[in-house]
């Protein structure tokens, strides 16, 4: 989804945040089950910017005009290089209803991991605020 992608590339968070459907659902590739929720999910998606160095898209797959998308990315977190895609599906309103993120290396993933673990406290409480 070229919005997306240019959002997300623009450092623009309100404009990502404005593409999530409410009724979202985020699958984090270190997290065993998925956040429902738009205030949740952009509030992950506001953290991840923070943990993520250098990162930029490297291909797009998929349909420009069909409901998925898959978008391959290129990352650093800490020393640790990482590859990954989010997969997203678009509802019916134009709208992200479906994003899951997958990274590699297993390295990758893990500094992933405790990076965005040691943040997740607010995260959740942004979220509570974004939902109250």
């Amino acid at each position: 989804m070229r919005a997306f992608r240019e959002a997300v590339e623009a450092g623009d968070l309100d404009a990502v945040e404005a593409l999530l459907a409410e009724d979202v659902v985020f699958t984090s590739p270190v997290a065993f089950k998925p956040y429902p929720g738009k205030a949740i999910t952009a509030a992950v998606l506001r953290a991840v910017v923070q943990v993520f160095e250098d990162f930029r898209y490297v291909r797009e797959i998929g349909d420009p005009d069909g409901p998925d998308h898959a978008l391959v990315f290129q990352a650093r977190v800490g020393d640790r290089e990482l590859t990954g895609c989010d997969f997203l599906h678009v509802n019916e309103d134009g709208l992200i209803d479906d994003l899951m993120v997958m990274v590699r290396p297993l390295s990758g993933a893990q500094a992933l991991g405790e990076a965005m673990g040691a943040r997740f406290a607010r995260i959740a409480e942004e979220a509570g605020a974004r939902s109250a």
